[in-house]
């Protein structure tokens, strides 16, 4: 079974960025990826303020990393740079952590001004870490996202379609393409896209 690690770089699990981050999990499970989740709150703060690599929830996470194909972060871009606590958690894997592996990068801001901070500051740590492929990056502004009743949020269409194609890159870079099966929009798009008929 081919699995994929997500990391919601958020403190709220109902973000913007945790959005675009469940909507990439929704995507790859529609393939048959298995999903292994966490979040910024399954790290005991003293872990990670005072680097304890040795800790049953850092020990715990290295190890599903270690064992998974690919690799998705989400985060909100603060200041023209990624949530520093999620850099504090990428900090503590390993410095080939991700060998052999895809990986995605999502981010979400207020602005488009900030769009560079996916290729500028997150991409490079995901390089760092020795990702097999960096498949790109995802970015969606603060208008991008329509607040429903219930507190959630609603993505744009053309923000979907960018995810879309994303998560068709990542999962076309996992190790075990075997295991993967097509989306089922996905042939009817190549079909379209070869302009044959069947």
């Amino acid at each position: 079974m081919t699995r994929v690690v997500l990391l919601a770089g958020s403190p709220g699990q109902r973000s913007r960025s945790t959005t675009l981050l469940q909507r990439a999990g929704a995507l790859l499970a529609s393939y048959g990826v298995e999903l292994q989740w966490f979040a910024l709150g399954d790290f005991p703060s003293d872990d990670l303020i005072y680097a304890r690599w040795d800790s049953p929830a850092i020990k715990r996470f290295t190890e599903t990393v270690a064992e998974a194909d690919g690799f998705v972060v989400a985060t909100p871009v603060y200041k023209a740079a990624y949530a520093g606590s999620l850099k504090a958690v990428l900090d503590l894997l390993p410095e080939r952590a991700l060998e052999q592996k895809a990986a995605l990068a999502l981010a979400t801001g207020g602005s488009p001004s900030h769009l560079l901070a996916v290729d500028y500051a997150l991409q490079p740590v995901l390089s760092a870490l020795k990702a097999r492929h960096i498949v790109g990056g995802v970015y969606a502004t603060d208008r991008d996202f329509t607040a429903q009743d219930d507190g959630s949020y609603q993505l744009a269409e053309d923000i979907d379609t960018r995810l879309h194609q994303a998560i068709g890159r990542l999962v076309a870079h996992l190790p075990n393409p075997g295991s993967v099966q097509l989306h089922p929009e996905e042939l009817p798009r190549r079909v379209a896209a070869a302009r044959i008929s069947i």
